[in-house]
């Protein structure tokens, strides 16, 4: 199923609970790197000198600054949700 025709089968309200669902337990491509990066830095901390930084799942993770550890302020919720609400209302 393509994201259009997964869109034209959900309501705007069934959309925001998938968003508030996947701050609390997020899935997808996040979730598998982040288990990778957690493997990874458990393998490189035993392998690691006693005096070098332990390492972070974030650091062997694809990108930069880690999404997660980024609070989204109030006002990019509400832009995100209405942009979600507008194209909703636009395949009505």
């Amino acid at each position: 199923m393509t994201v259009r025709e997964l869109l034209s089968r959900i309501d705007s309200k069934e959309l925001a609970e998938w968003f508030a669902f996947y701050a609390i337990e997020p899935f997808g491509y996040f979730r598998s790197d982040l288990q990778s990066g957690i493997i990874a830095s458990t393998v490189a901390n035993c392998n690691r000198s006693k005096n070098s930084q332990s390492f972070k799942p974030a650091d062997f993770m694809p990108f930069g600054e880690h999404v997660r550890d980024r609070q989204m302020s109030s006002e990019e919720m509400k832009s995100i949700m209405m942009g979600i609400a507008e194209r909703s209302n636009e395949k009505k």
